[in-house]
């Protein structure tokens, strides 16, 4: 008799490593049914809402990051660190997984760490072009590490690397709506050319900055802008509209999207740089301006951006330049259909469409590999 699949996935802190968790482990589930998936993840971190509202279990460790700036802190995380791993081999004992996933966040360190030191073999996902310092440590340990950008060599071993690009939320290559119903839902017309600016579910700050800068100006343009602000900064900037009695039938803003009708509605998107946002907007074949965030670690947002840039598959402008530039370059770039057409051409190429499903396999090779040993 065939013994049940067992799988740990481990990781968080971000959409960006949540929603290829998931995915991972939906195609897990689509190749092998009856296959049992964990999840462990960081008590307090998004990944203990959305796991569980994806129909997983999830196991809570007390993690946290290192604190750069105040060493003296670091003692607390380290007794933390070795708490986690007493739980995490706990947690492993009990489920006895045959292979463990990492996809980057601060719980995975610990998970991995001790699956590792239990013999169990380890696959890690790496996002980003610039690899996290979780994942760094992990690659001596893990039998296969899974990246979405060529040149990952400077981080791993060589001969470990797998090209699988990243899993991205299923549910956007299945939309099918269509470019005027998505418009109809916020109002918009479909014959003029739409612009989608995205700072993320919290907002971007200078997202935001740059578009209250030239209101003026995107009411006089005959091209219309879905804008989403963030539920950080929503009330914030209803309120200034309201001040300035300002409305305009091409502008819509909203502190949330539905990212399915919000792409196919957009000529142009308007982005960061994160490591998910880029390959959705690659498998989607859409054109991009790029402002990557200057706050995350390594500055990987604005490498994953030039990884793009370097192919004519976007446009890069920087954080501090955004105020001045980005509604103007925004309004003159879907405005040419050269443009337009040329860019989503060259970015379709960079696109890995089965990512989640070719990682899947892997895992199950590990998975019967270690079955037989």
């Amino acid at each position: 008799m065939k013994e049940t699949l067992r799988v740990i996935i481990s990781g968080g802190g971000t959409g960006g490593h949540i929603f290829p968790a998931i995915s991972i482990a939906n195609a897990i589930r689509a190749i092998e049914p009856e296959a049992e998936i964990l999840f462990v993840g960081a008590e307090g971190r998004m990944e203990m809402e959305r796991v569980p509202q994806a129909g997983y279990e999830i196991k809570g460790l007390p993690i946290q990051g290192f604190d750069r700036k105040n060493l003296l802190k670091n003692f607390k995380v380290l007794y933390k660190v070795w708490k986690c791993q007493r739980m995490a081999k706990k947690i492993i004992r009990e489920f006895q997984p045959q292979v463990a996933v990492g996809v980057g966040g601060y719980a995975s360190g610990p998970t991995l760490n001790t699956a590792a030191a239990m013999g169990i073999p380890c696959l890690i996902q790496e996002q980003n072009s610039y690899a996290g310092v979780t994942n760094k440590l992990l690659a001596k340990k893990a039998s296969k590490i899974c990246v979405a950008y060529e040149g990952m060599e400077r981080f791993f071993p060589k001969e470990k690397i797998m090209l699988t690009g990243n899993p991205v939320r299923q549910d956007l290559l299945q939309a099918r709506n269509s470019r005027e119903e998505s418009l109809k839902k916020y109002g918009l017309q479909p014959t003029m050319k739409t612009v989608l600016i995205v700072g993320g579910s919290l907002g971007a700050r200078t997202m935001n900055e740059s578009m209250l800068q030239h209101l003026d100006q995107i009411k006089q343009t005959n091209v219309q802008f879905i804008w989403q602000t963030g539920k950080f900064y929503y009330n914030n900037i209803k309120e200034e509209m309201q001040r300035r009695g300002f409305s305009a039938a091409n502008l819509v803003y909203t502190d949330f999207l539905d990212m399915l009708s919000a792409y196919r509605a957009a000529d142009l998107v308007v982005s960061r740089a994160g490591a998910s946002s880029i390959s959705e907007i690659c498998l989607l074949g859409k054109p991009a301006i790029l402002v990557p965030s200057p706050n995350v670690a390594e500055d990987h947002q604005t490498k994953n951006a030039m990884a793009l840039v370097n192919r004519q598959a976007a446009i890069f402008v920087s954080d501090a330049e955004a105020p001045e530039k980005l509604v103007q370059l925004a309004i003159e770039t879907v405005s040419d259909d050269a443009k337009l057409e040329a860019l989503s051409k060259n970015v379709l190429k960079m696109a890995l469409p089965n990512s989640a499903e070719i990682i899947a396999k892997e895992v199950i090779t590990l998975a019967q590999h270690h079955n037989t040993h």
